[in-house]
């Protein structure tokens, strides 16, 4: 069974770092897109960042100059390095990939929580 393998979060404090991997159990997968969602407490699901097979790039607005969203083709895996982190930042992060013609697979989500 095809499913999304996500590593990396956890508890950071304000100004620290983290990085978040994804990547397609099925390598053999055409892949579309990616994308990494993030839901805070009370707050409604929001795309971060995005990256397209031709690595065109998306950012919502508030993590611009501090998340790099990057692929590594071998194997097919992307990459979210998060810096400056805030409080606000604290979320479940979700990875979201888009497989050629229209299929989509979740991650199952990794907390990340910045302390002040």
């Amino acid at each position: 069974q095809v499913h999304v393998v996500e590593s990396g979060g956890g508890l950071v404090q304000a100004g620290g770092s983290l990085r978040l991997s994804c990547a397609l159990s099925d390598h053999t997968l055409r892949i579309n897109t990616w994308g990494w969602y993030r839901q805070g407490p009370g707050k409604q699901r929001e795309l971060v960042a995005g990256i397209s097979s031709g690595n065109d790039t998306y950012y919502r607005d508030s993590v611009k100059g501090r998340f790099t969203i990057s692929r590594d083709n071998a194997p097919n895996t992307v990459y979210l390095q998060m810096n400056s982190l805030t409080p606000e930042d604290t979320a479940v992060y979700s990875c979201l990939i888009q497989v050629w013609p229209a299929r989509d697979y979740w991650g199952q989500g990794t907390q990340v929580t910045v302390s002040s």
